[in-house]
């Protein structure tokens, strides 16, 4: 039977460590984010960018968006890529580069989502925004959002934007 001595012992339970140590702080959790909050939201950084089926160059391109500022959730981190979800519910792989944490909002639903002057029912009608249109989003209380489309500013209901929220 073969013996460790015991100084060899105490090297191999700190490389042990280290090793353990080293694998937690590149799991795709953590590194998504520093703090392991997967999901989250993220933004389209470009103004094209290529969702794929898998995580890797050799997949196939299964959608191209052209709406920098789209929001996304992400719900997997692999080594450089994430797997996201769009406002209509398509998954897919895009590179991480591509992606920012500053949030951006859609407008969902049918018909105009009225922005106001302030975050409340009775406040200023400002402008109407269309589905589709998408703006960044500022911090969201009681409901309603703080949006930016474009220089104009002001407050949507929070039920109206794919992107506010609890990913």
């Amino acid at each position: 039977m073969f013996r460790v001595p015991p100084l060899h012992r105490r090297l191999l339970a700190v490389l042990a460590g280290a090793s353990a140590a080293v694998l937690a702080a590149s799991s795709p959790a953590h590194a998504a984010t520093g703090d392991g909050d997967i999901p989250y939201w993220a933004a389209l950084r470009a103004d094209e960018v290529n969702m794929r089926v898998g995580p890797g160059e050799d997949y196939r391109i299964s959608w191209v968006y052209h709406r920098k500022g789209l929001p996304v959730k992400v719900l997997r981190v692999m080594s450089g890529w994430r797997l996201v979800e769009d406002p209509g519910g398509a998954r897919g792989w895009m590179v991480a580069r591509f992606l920012t944490r500053r949030l951006g909002a859609i407008v969902e639903g049918s018909g105009p989502a009225d922005m106001r002057d302030g975050p409340a029912q009775d406040a200023r009608l400002k402008w109407r925004l269309a589905p589709g249109v998408v703006g960044e989003l500022g911090d969201c209380d009681a409901g309603w959002c703080r949006i930016n489309v474009a220089g104009r500013q002001g407050y949507v209901l929070q039920a109206r934007l794919f992107g506010a929220g609890k990913p």
